[in-house]
């Protein structure tokens, strides 16, 4: 299955150059280890994208919950979140 997400240009650029193998997203969307992650480099200043993408095989899946840093208490609560590893 192939999935398409929105990914901000400092953490699409790290992941081009090879230093970022792994995306914390939360878990309100299921994937599988095979599936396809597709990311779309999202400007969050203009709010539009950049053209850019890059499609990565999903190598692992860990589900969790805690980080309210990122998102609502109430979506962690609901959904918690799943660490993406990347081959």
């Amino acid at each position: 299955m192939r999935h398409e997400k929105k990914i901000w240009p400092e953490y699409f650029q790290a992941i081009l150059e090879g230093r970022k193998k792994f995306e914390l997203r939360l878990a309100d969307w299921s994937c599988a280890t095979g599936d396809v992650l597709v990311l779309r480099e999202w400007d969050p200043v203009t709010k539009e994208y950049t053209g850019r993408t890059v499609e990565k095989e999903v190598a692992y899946v860990l589900r969790t919950k805690g980080a309210e840093q990122f998102w609502s208490p109430e979506d962690i609560q609901q959904y918690g979140f799943q660490i993406i590893s990347f081959d």
